[in-house]
């Protein structure tokens, strides 16, 4: 049995040749990958070295347990990490990217919670609508509503309609246009023994790519991400519930 590759595909003319040569190239790029690897340890050791920023405003949120503060959001530990999720009022389901994101957030949680790390996501539609999102996506993570506080206008991941209107925003520390009035994100905050919460870091745009597992591994694939060449890449991404079914093959089978 062989595997056709059609003729239309990109890959119908990728080389092809003896593992004794195969090996060598694939020596030089783990060389490049090691480096890769070392300056992303690099950058982590940067990112540590971030001087932190005292929280001063006292952000309320509601939750399924009640009122919590930002603080108490942390759930007895000291580092909290928070995606900031596109669901705005009145919207009849999250973002789809967002929701892609937090596909991956459920099998994270033990883990990181042994690392002293809670995960949460926030957003600013009522808790109502999220909790009616949260139980057709099947999500068990802890989701809060900022909704009637400033938390995501103050991190930059939403927007008042006179911003807006003015053609740009800040947005991923700089001034941009925005096509909503909702934007991902991914912050982290350190909650000393006092009680005193700090902001250690925010990642915006593509930086949210941390939390796309999938991406990752697609990445190692022959065909990679094979996303279409437009602004907004992601443009194939559903709400889990609502793929068509995935096909059982995306090639040709002929006999030898």
């Amino acid at each position: 049995m062989t595997t056709a590759i059609p003729a239309t595909s990109p890959l119908a003319h990728h080389p092809v040749m003896p593992r004794d040569q195969w090996l060598a190239q694939r020596q030089a790029l783990l060389a490049r990958e090691r480096e890769l690897t070392h300056l992303r340890d690099q950058i982590a050791r940067e990112r540590r070295a971030l001087p932190w920023v005292r929280l001063e405003k006292d952000y309320v949120f509601d939750t399924p347990e009640g009122r919590r503060s930002l603080g108490d959001l942390f759930q007895g530990r000291r580092q909290l990490l928070v995606q900031h999720f596109m669901l705005g009022p009145g919207w009849e389901q999250g973002c789809p990217s967002c929701s892609f994101m937090a596909d991956h957030s459920d099998g994270m949680r033990v883990h990181l919670a042994h690392r002293d790390t809670t995960l949460v996501a926030i957003s600013r539609a009522p808790l109502d609508e999220i909790e009616r999102f949260r139980r057709r996506m099947g999500w068990q993570f802890t989701w809060a509503s900022s909704n009637g506080n400033d938390f995501n206008y103050d991190f930059r991941v939403s927007f008042r309609p006179e911003e807006l209107a003015t053609g740009a925003v800040d947005y991923n520390y700089g001034r941009q246009s925005r096509p909503s009035e909702e934007s991902p994100g991914v912050s982290a905050f350190y909650k000393d023994d006092a009680g005193t919460v700090f902001h250690t870091y925010s990642t915006y745009g593509r930086g949210v790519e941390v939390m796309m597992g999938t991406y990752s591994l697609l990445d190692l694939t022959a065909q990679g991400r094979n996303e279409r060449n437009v602004p907004y890449k992601m443009e194939w991404v559903r709400h889990h519930d609502r793929y068509e079914p995935a096909p059982a093959a995306s090639c040709c089978h002929a006999q030898a």
